[in-house]
């Protein structure tokens, strides 16, 4: 244990020198303003496209009376949790079983 420990702090402290010496020579300190480019027309007065509709072939279809969701939507009956239970166990009980048995030694 105490040779894998030593290999770990021997492998973190080479790659943090490495990184050290590694980031001397690639990054500085310096800061580096940012330069935008110029768009002279951005702000140009153009004609405009065509319209466009992104709704496509839209037409509201609604009847007289019409009716809530809730009104003709079928009903779901929830089986209680028991009853689900109940029929597991019995189900495990009625299984077949397995004639032999084996144990990893």
């Amino acid at each position: 244990m105490k040779t894998a420990c030593f290999i770990f702090c021997v492998l973190c402290v080479s790659t943090a020198l490495g990184q050290n010496v590694a980031g001397t020579n690639v990054l500085s300190a310096q800061p580096v303003p940012l330069a935008f480019s110029s768009r002279p027309e951005h702000a140009s007065a153009k004609s405009l496209a065509q319209e466009e509709s992104i709704l496509g072939t839209f037409c509201n279809v609604s009847a007289h009376g019409e009716r809530p969701l809730w009104e003709f939507a079928s009903k779901t009956v929830e089986v209680p949790l028991g009853d689900v239970a109940r029929k597991l166990r019995k189900e495990h009980t009625v299984a077949k079983k397995s004639n032999a048995v084996f144990e990893n030694q």
